[in-house]
């Protein structure tokens, strides 16, 4: 394994690398704290399953566990999104499979909006939507930022504000990306889907039914249905790297 980090313009960002073969990003849980080590608490870890034959690539989204970067009232979506794009240019790779839980649900999507023909397929673990739950994320958002204040005091209380609009105040059911973007999408997903107040099945459920190019896994957490669907989720990737 390696534990390397890059610079990139206002950012620095750490992410361990595991195996060789087709690249796989993996985007991990946790909201704004999002960071590769939280995938040893999910309900399986895709590391040890896949990188024996795929090069698997977790990152520490900025400004969550050892990476680090600048806070703007400008910042957004697209701020992850450049971030993720920059470390896999950095990484010499064009073509990859995506893969999130939770927030990287509409990282995932915004992959696909940027850069549709880098994304040979993404995966979507309970992803994040909005549905009757708006106050739960903007609640998220606080908890992270009320950590960091101290830390940041070059950051006005604008900026921080200004930065919560711009992840949550969407009517977008992914906040990044709305139905009318999902039905264009002809890459290739697997949907596990979400359950809870931050992962409404709805969410899940609605991207399976307007994107061209789905799977859909109802039953993955535990037992032998996480068997099964993490040998989806193996099958799934290797159908369609290149």
């Amino acid at each position: 394994m390696r534990m390397p980090s890059f610079v990139s313009d206002d950012a620095e960002i750490h992410f361990d690398e595991y195996g060789s073969g087709f690249p796989l990003l993996l985007i991990a849980p946790g909201g704004m704290k999002s960071e590769a080590s939280f995938w040893e608490s999910t309900p399986w870890n895709p590391i040890p399953q896949l990188s024996d034959r795929f090069r698997v690539i977790a990152m520490d989204q900025r400004n969550a566990g050892r990476s680090k970067g600048s806070i703007s009232g400008d910042h957004g979506w697209g701020t992850y999104t450049a971030d993720q794009l920059s470390l896999l240019d950095h990484l010499g790779v064009e073509r990859f499979h995506v893969a999130g839980m939770c927030i990287g649900g509409p990282y995932v999507m915004g992959l696909i909006e940027q850069a549709p023909d880098r994304v040979a397929s993404g995966v979507l673990f309970q992803t994040i939507g909005l549905s009757d739950n708006r106050s739960a994320f903007f609640d998220m958002y606080d908890a992270w930022a009320d950590e960091l204040r101290p830390r940041r005091p070059e950051v006005s209380d604008d900026d921080w504000a200004r930065f919560r609009a711009n992840m949550y105040e969407s009517d977008k059911f992914l906040f990044n990306v709305d139905e009318d973007f999902v039905q264009s999408v002809t890459t290739p997903l697997l949907i596990l889907e979400g359950n809870d107040l931050y992962h409404p099945s709805e969410s899940s459920l609605a991207i399976n039914e307007l994107a061209q190019n789905t799977t859909l896994i109802h039953e993955w957490k535990s037992g032998a249905a996480m068997e099964s669907a993490a040998q989806q989720f193996s099958e799934f990737l290797d159908l369609h790297k290149d």
